[in-house]
C-alpha cells in the first residue's frame, strides 16, 4: 500500500504543476516575460563616418541609430514632411550633402542612403 501513496502524491504534484503552467503560473511562463528583448549593439556602437555625415552631425563618429535619430530631428525642426504623403521627406541642402542630392526620400531610403557613410571595418 505503500507504493500507491506514494504514487497518488507524484501524480497530484504532476497536476498541479500543469495546472499552474497552462493558467501562466508556470516558472517558464514567468521567466519568458521577464526576459529582456536582445538589442543589436552594433547599431548603437560608434563608427567612423564620412565627412559629409559628420559635417551634418557635428562629430566623427556615430552610431547607425543617433545618425537616423539626428536626421528625424533635423526634418521635424524645419518641417520637411510632406503634408500629404508624411512618408516622404523633402530635402533641404543640408539633407542633400547625405542624399545624394536628391530633391525628396521615403520613409525606406533612409537607412539605405545612409548606409554608405559608414566606414566598414575589416
Amino acid at each position: 500500500m505503500a507504493p500507491a501513496k506514494v504514487f497518488g502524491v507524484c501524480s497530484r504534484a504532476l497536476m498541479a504543476a500543469a495546472k499552474g503552467a497552462a493558467s501562466g503560473g508556470g516558472t517558464a511562463a514567468k521567466a519568458a516575460a521577464t526576459a529582456k528583448p536582445r538589442q543589436n549593439m552594433a547599431l548603437q556602437k560608434p563608427v567612423p563616418v564620412s565627412s559629409q555625415l559628420g559635417k551634418f552631425l557635428g562629430a566623427s563618429q556615430a552610431s547607425r541609430s543617433e545618425a537616423v535619430k539626428k536626421v528625424w530631428e533635423h526634418v521635424k525642426l524645419h518641417n520637411l514632411q510632406n503634408p500629404s504623403n508624411k512618408k516622404e521627406i523633402f530635402c533641404d541642402e543640408k539633407l542633400k550633402t547625405i542624399f545624394d542630392g536628391k530633391d525628396s526620400v521615403g520613409f525606406t531610403e533612409i537607412a539605405k542612403l545612409l548606409s554608405k557613410h559608414f566606414v566598414k571595418s575589416g
